[in-house]
């Protein structure tokens, strides 16, 4: 029952949504409304996904303390129980997962990167999509995350930093000036579009809130203009998924029905649909009938917030070597001694495999498959080193946590006593030799402590302490 856009079943008020919603869904789901809007009564599914950069699935459930149950969809997907808090545990802040709605997961599992690839994460903040994506590459390729808004593209970063991620650049531009210069770029593209929101209702009041249908289709024109630009930027015979958390058939079919009227050089291909996934409903927008290949995943149907999935193919020949025509520009500047020669006293890597390049005063390894840059506006180049300072170098987070334990020479496995205070930025009194020391937590990098005469001095980025 409706009133005053609260929802009641029986004297039970579940939660404020608006009525308009309401009969819309009534109106698309009709025999099965009841059972979807039933799910606002239940707790939102929760999921993690394992990073396998770091670790494999299998030994993640052999050391994780949270009760866990398989993802169908993804390999490396787990729910886990709502009393459980891993991002509150230190197992979050080595990189061992990323916590991501069940759901979600079905994205990039439909993109399907391989390692090679060159992708676009084209609206990439928080990063749950980008990471899974850099999972998939496995060190191999490229990974171009792009966020226009400035200030979640720092998420971005702290997410793909945490992951220890060695081939991403982190780009903070509009999809209109990125289609101006990476032309037939891409083997791979995902638009996760902002959208409406939807599937978020349930976790998220402010999502609610905010809804209106002149909102949907504010979200539907701007969508329409984004996948046109992401479009450009795709190689021939590349594949683009266009993904929303919404069920508003006016951002999902209504936007592919667009894009493939005024794209005959795109065909929508098919998605394996495990068991729950809906089809994408040509009806609802007096489409094509081709749009049954997209997916939909509801909330009443399977363990999950609900998202919709269309997979496009670039009509032509593919080509995995034509974006080799606008290579990244070697920027002028050294790389001092410093730094090969903390490469020498501290790390077991291959210093000729990496693409060094001195950016100010960091010190950045730049993937050798980066496209030319110039003009746009970057938010990281490539792998951070770390910094050039006065006499030393002085090696960033995100090199610590991208290093495993057998490429570094001095390693420290924190105590259960000593993490804590390590996280909370804490020096430790431990007997161990001066210098720089990569400290672990069961096995995996933490973060740099740096040991002058018994004490280690500590590295952990004050933003991260807690």
């Amino acid at each position: 029952m409706i009133i005053k856009d609260y929802i009641f079943y029986g004297d039970e008020m579940i939660m404020k949504i608006k009525e308009d919603f309401v009969n819309k869904m009534r109106f698309l789901l009709k025999d099965d409304f009841e059972k979807f809007m039933r799910e606002y009564e239940k707790e939102p599914y929760r999921g993690l996904r394992v990073n396998t950069l770091k670790i494999s699935a299998d030994e993640f459930l052999r050391i994780s303390p949270f009760k866990l149950v398989s993802v169908p969809w993804c390999d490396t997907g787990f729910y886990y129980d709502q009393n459980d808090k891993p991002g509150k545990h230190y197992y979050h802040d080595a990189g061992l997962f990323y916590i991501q709605e069940p759901s979600a997961m079905a994205v990039v599992e439909a993109l399907n990167p391989v390692p090679g690839d060159i992708v676009l994460d084209l609206s990439a903040a928080p990063g749950g999509k980008s990471t899974h994506i850099a999972s998939k590459l496995n060190g191999e390729g490229l990974l171009v995350s792009n966020e226009i808004n400035s200030k979640r593209v720092k998420v971005l970063a702290e997410n793909i930093e945490r992951m220890g991620i060695r081939n991403a650049v982190i780009l903070n531009e509009s999809p209109e000036k990125l289609e101006k210069t990476f032309k037939d770029y891409f083997d791979k593209i995902l638009v996760d579009a902002p959208c409406s929101g939807e599937g978020m209702f349930r976790k998220d009041e402010t999502a609610r809130d905010e809804w209106s249908l002149e909102n949907v289709l504010s979200c539907a024109y701007r969508q329409k203009k984004i996948v046109d630009s992401a479009s450009c930027m795709l190689k021939p015979g590349g594949i683009m998924v266009y993904s929303t958390c919404t069920f508003s058939p006016e951002e999902n079919e209504g936007v592919i029905d667009h894009f493939l009227k005024n794209h005959s050089d795109f065909e929508l291909i098919e998605i394996y649909k495990h068991e729950g996934f809906d089809n994408g409903h040509s009806e609802w927008v007096n489409g094509c009938s081709d749009l049954r290949k997209c997916v939909r995943l509801w909330p009443h149907l399977l363990k999950g917030e609900g998202h919709f999935i269309a997979k496009l193919r670039k009509n032509g020949i593919y080509d995995k070597s034509s974006n080799s025509k606008v290579k990244f520009k070697q920027r002028k500047g050294f790389v001092d001694k410093l730094f090969y020669d903390f490469i020498d006293n501290y790390l077991n890597i291959d210093v000729e495999k990496l693409n060094l390049q001195k950016i100010g005063d960091h010190v950045y390894h730049v993937p050798e498959e980066t496209m030319d840059l110039s003009g746009i506006k970057v938010y990281r180049c490539g792998f951070d080193l770390g910094q050039l300072k006065k006499g030393r170098f002085e090696p960033s987070h995100w090199l610590a946590m991208a290093l495993k334990k057998d490429e570094t020479k001095r390693i420290y496995n924190l105590r259960a006593n000593e993490i804590e205070s390590y996280i909370h930025g804490e020096t430790l009194n431990i007997d161990i030799d001066d210098g720089w020391v990569l400290l672990l937590i069961d096995g995996y990098s933490i973060g740099w402590g740096r040991a002058v005469k018994g004490v280690l001095k500590n590295y952990y980025p004050k933003g991260l302490r807690k």
